[in-house]
């Protein structure tokens, strides 16, 4: 037989594209358009419904820049259309090719019933199924145009991230806005045939089940009357019936389709405008759930729950319908998508605990999955906290972009750092945005790296990013590939569903330990260092509030803040999405999130503050409050009372122009350049800087990676550096025991203020940049005199290692980094310590020396200047604190780390303040002391294991204690686990390394 393939399949493309499809909508009539261009921000509902328009036609041109238009189309349906499917096409100007990336709009009807959403995949409104002649349309649509911020050209700088610099020229072209008939035939034999194209070009060649479609296909074609496609359609399709009916083989792989549409809280759009994305896309999806019966649809970020709650409640009303019949599902048990290589330990866990506690509170539902698809790589320490939550398992996909190398599993289970496993799942599918396309589906059952000891996978269905969510098209495809002979077998099914039956075949899968790391968007560690410190600064501030308020609600009855804290967090919590934090979204969101920080610290400053009065009282005592975890200047952790000081710091000046600071722990030289030439530790008579080498050395690099400016870093960007040696000025400070450096270059300007404390063994770099560089990227190093093979990071709950070498690829693409508030470097008898008030990226290298030593040189990452989507990201002044520990241990680390954070804070009283809780062990790290969320006056202390080992603490309360328990993060008590006995107020714990524990103690 001669081989007509390329032939038949070339025909399927030009037949479908230029007849078939055309004929779906045979017939249309123009509806009347009239618009009101809101003046400012989106207008309520009933605004936007009765405001007063004027005619607009279609080709006309609308939308200013994150405009909000109102549309008002009216038509009659014609007499001669009763009795057909009638439905509106209403077109604002798409470009089908950017679903969630330009304009959208949410159609109403005159009383404020919304109906759907409108995107570019999605641009028709249902009037009647069968519809009356005659019958009077009228709807209206809220329409944003919101610009294209990314388009054919990525990565291009623009300024229309920000409204203050978008402009105001309208964006879009109105394209159509008509009455039309569907032929619901046509629309099948389309589907019909774009699935049967689809599987056929993923088949074999050689295959006999290619060619059996191939011939069905052709004789469906030959059926086609091209001048009357509506006519034959049904005949056509005739055509198709038999191997559209042949099953799937037994050993087919298992796809189970979830409804989805990962929706950025912010990104290429502001924070407002999610709220509208979020009602538009649950809109669609709830009128899809009416039409489809099969399908099921999931939604996580509980925070986007609450928009729709409060902004749009008649969506609200058909989600809660929708949830109670079980196929609208609330997924991830989290407030965000958060970033997690970043938050910290109790934001991490507050993720959690405000996420289930939202889903549990609304709609009974407990979420068994963390549900992560985008977010850019995996802490060690998440897999304590998804199981302190009550969560079992955790979803993503976006390890599949890493660049070097391929992830070895799809299913397995990930140990994190104190042992806990959860059962994990990467979709093969490797987007979380599936069509149903047949390229898609053939992809996931290629690419799935567990054949043969499992046979499930995920597929999240759907347009996302921007939002949009499932249509109808994908449901239709994937009813023919429920079961279908050469392609995987879909089914639509709830996220617990699919992680039930994917553990239940496969109860033993491989175990990955440690961080997943991906292997792309490393700079997002330190893009847009604003929000970064912002989100550190809010982290400790909400820790310091519930601390004192705390003990001032036990001591004083001081009224604890129960809901100005539940709504702060929410906020903190919030601008962790994984693309706030990470510092990947436009102009307009970081520039909000630096205000929404500062009033963040206002008031919890106020909160710390009346807190702090009520238990110092009044009186002359000079009290110092120390918040820190540890002892502090003789303060206790938790406790206040007058500072203990020792020591005295020394400055001299040297021969050569540069300075000696001493303070009898730490001697440290400082040239003439400003750069710190030797830092003798003196109780062991060990050099922590290289030979010939000098730390505090700002580096500036050439940064400009191949793609996703804000998002990477690429590796050659180390193959040029420029040392940052020239000082303007190297002076002593105004203390007179601090050293100044001023340096310029650019048009940038950095000073840095160089001092020892008295009684501690730290030298603590103050750093202030101007900064004004674009494409750029600074870096501060302090190149150690230090052989290790390996280092610390501290990370959620305790730390981990990574190795300073580079034998193997894994090894090679982690050269950039993300660190809490230390890293920690050790020999077995003596270690050096950086840690930082507010960043996050870092990288360590090594090199043997001539003199046979190895010089192992930290670098903490200050600043970038990529220029999309934020064409201005991180310019102006910037305020960093770095302190160098010489002769650091672990607990030093973490002791410093904490100390760095937590400025000493000092208020003058009747006389000293015990602490609401003491623990006898510095490795057991308090990092919460609260009372109970659900208002009963109980004390929470949460508390884990910090230095890797094995420890017995006693916790002893400073209240009388009825009771205590063990709980989980929100605060319920573990069934499984026994309490702890109290002894007058003494609670003797046992953990693990990095264990995690929650106590609830019941005030007597």
């Amino acid at each position: 037989m001669h081989d007509d393939r390329t032939l038949v399949e070339a025909r399927l493309r030009r037949v479908l594209d230029e007849r078939i499809r055309p004929a779906v909508y045979p017939e249309s009539v123009p509806l009347e358009v009239a618009v009101w261009h809101a003046p400012g921000e989106p207008v309520p509902v009933a605004e936007g419904l009765a405001a007063d328009v004027e005619p607009i036609t279609v080709g006309s041109r609308w939308g200013a820049p994150w405009g909000t238009s109102w549309f008002r189309v009216t038509g009659t349906v014609p007499e001669a259309w009763a009795g057909r499917t009638v439905e509106a096409i209403l077109d604002l100007g798409f470009d089908e090719n950017m679903p969630g990336f330009q304009c959208e709009g949410l159609v109403y009807r005159p009383d404020g019933t919304p109906v759907k959403g409108l995107n570019p995949r999605n641009q028709w409104v249902r009037i009647g199924a069968p519809v009356q002649g005659g019958e009077e349309v009228r709807l209206h649509v809220e329409a944003a145009s919101n610009p294209v911020v990314m388009d054919y050209r990525p990565f291009t700088p623009t300024p229309l991230g920000d409204l203050e610099t978008a402009g105001r020229d309208p964006q879009y072209t109105l394209a159509r806005m008509d009455l039309a008939v569907l032929d619901e035939t046509v629309w099948h034999l389309v589907t019909d045939l774009e699935v049967l194209g689809e599987l056929m070009a993923e088949l074999p060649v050689d295959s006999p089940r290619r060619w059996e479609i191939l011939r069905a296909v052709e004789r469906a074609l030959d059926a086609v009357d091209l001048q009357d496609v509506g006519g034959t359609a049904e005949r056509a399709r005739s055509r198709l019936t038999d191997v559209l009916a042949v099953p799937a083989v037994p050993s087919a792989h298992r796809i189970s389709a979830v409804g989805h549409a990962h929706i950025d809280s912010a990104w290429l759009w502001p924070l407002r405008e999610t709220v509208r994305k979020v009602a538009r896309t649950a809109a669609n999806m709830t009128a899809l759930l009416d039409d489809e019966p099969d399908f099921v649809f999931a939604m996580s970020q509980a925070q986007q729950w609450a928009w729709v709650k409060e902004h749009r409640p008649e969506v609200w009303a058909r989600v809660k319908k929708a949830v109670a019949e079980g196929r609208f599902v609330p997924a991830g048990g989290m407030w965000v998508e958060s970033d997690t290589n970043m938050p910290g330990s109790e934001a991490m866990a507050r993720q959690f605990v405000h996420g289930k506690r939202f889903f549990l509170d609304e709609f009974g539902v407990e979420n068994d999955e963390a549900w992560l698809p985008d977010t850019f790589g995996f802490a060690a320490g998440l897999p304590q906290i998804i199981k302190a939550a009550g969560s079992r398992y955790l979803l993503t996909q976006k390890i599949s972009w890493s660049r070097t190398n391929s992830f070895p599993h799809h299913t397995f289970r990930w140990e994190g750092i104190d042992g806990t496993r959860i059962f994990t799942h990467f979709p093969p599918v490797d987007t979380y945005n599936c069509s149903m396309r047949g390229a898609e589906i053939a992809h996931a059952v290629r690419n799935f790296k567990d054949k043969g000891a499992a046979r499930h996978s995920l597929a999240p269905t759907g347009w996302g990013d921007g939002g949009g969510g499932t249509t109808r098209e994908m449901v239709a495809k994937a009813a023919r590939l429920r079961d279908l002979e050469g392609s995987a077998t879909v089914t639509w099914e709830t996220p617990s569903a699919f992680f039930a039956k994917a553990e239940a075949e496969n109860p033993e899968p491989p175990v990955w330990v440690g961080e997943l790391y991906l292997e792309l968007h490393r700079a997002t560690l330190t893009s847009q260092a604003g929000t970064k410190q912002g989100n550190r600064r809010s982290e400790h501030l909400l820790r310091e509030a519930e601390l004192w308020a705390a003990t001032a609600a036990v001591r004083t009855g001081f009224p604890y803040p129960y809901a100005d804290l539940d709504r702060i967090w929410k906020t903190v919590l919030l601008h962790q999405f994984h693309d706030i934090l990470p510092g990947s979204s436009i102009a307009w969101v970081h520039r909000e999130a630096r205000a929404t920080y500062a009033r963040v610290a206002d008031e919890l400053g106020g909160i710390i503050d009346a807190a702090q009065r009520a238990l110092a009282g009044e009186g002359s005592v000079p009290l110092l409050f120390n918040a820190a975890p540890h002892t502090r200047s003789g303060v206790p952790a938790g406790g206040a009372r007058p500072a203990e000081v020792s020591g005295r710091t020394t400055r001299t000046e040297r021969p050569d122009g540069g300075h000696v600071l001493d303070n009898g722990l730490l001697r440290v030289g400082v040239d003439a350049r400003g750069l710190v030439d030797s830092a003798l530790d003196l109780a062991a008579g060990r050099e922590t800087i290289a030979p010939g080498r000098t730390g505090n050395l700002l580096q500036l690099h050439q940064d400009l990676p191949n793609m996703w400016d804000a998002w990477d870093v690429d590796e050659f960007y180390r193959n040029t550096v420029t040392d940052l040696t020239d000082a303007d000025e190297v002076t002593p400070g105004d203390d007179g025991v601090t050293v100044r450096i001023v340096r310029t270059f650019g048009a940038s300007r950095v000073t840095q203020v160089l001092s020892l404390p008295p009684g501690e063994k730290r030298l603590v770099v103050d750093t202030e940049v101007d900064w004004h560089e674009t494409e750029k990227f600074l870096k501060l190093a302090f190149p150690l005199d230090l052989h290790t093979d390996r280092y610390a990071s501290e990370t959620q709950f305790g730390h981990f290692f990574r190795p300073t070498h580079t034998n193997t690829s894994w090894e090679a693409a982690k050269f950039e980094a993300c660190n809490h508030r230390f890293v920690h470097l050790q020999e077995p008898d003596w270690g050096v310590a950086v840690v930082n008030d507010g960043t996050y990226g870092h990288d360590v290298t090594r090199a043997v020396r001539g003199d046979g030593g190895t010089t192992t040189t930290v670098r903490v990452s200050l600043l970038r200047a990529p220029r999309f989507p934020d064409p201005e990201t991180d310019q102006g002044v910037h305020r960093f604190r770095h302190a160098l520990v010489p002769g650091a241990s672990i607990g030093d680390a973490v002791r410093e780390g904490w100390r760095v954070n937590l400025p000493e804070r000092r208020l003058h009283g009747a006389g000293e303040v015990a602490p609401l809780v003491t623990v006898d062990r510095d490795s057991v790290v308090v990092t919460a002391v609260k009372l109970a969320d659900d208002g009963s006056g109980d004390v929470v202390v949460r508390f884990h294991e910090a230095h890797g080992a094995r420890a017995r603490a006693t916790l002893t309360a400073g209240f009388p204690v009825a009771g205590v328990e063990v709980t989980d993060l929100l605060e319920r008590p573990l069934a499984d686990t026994a309490p702890p006995a109290v002894d007058d107020g003494r609670i003797t714990v046992r953990l693990r390394p990095f264990e995690l524990t929650t106590l609830r103690l019941k005030r007597a």
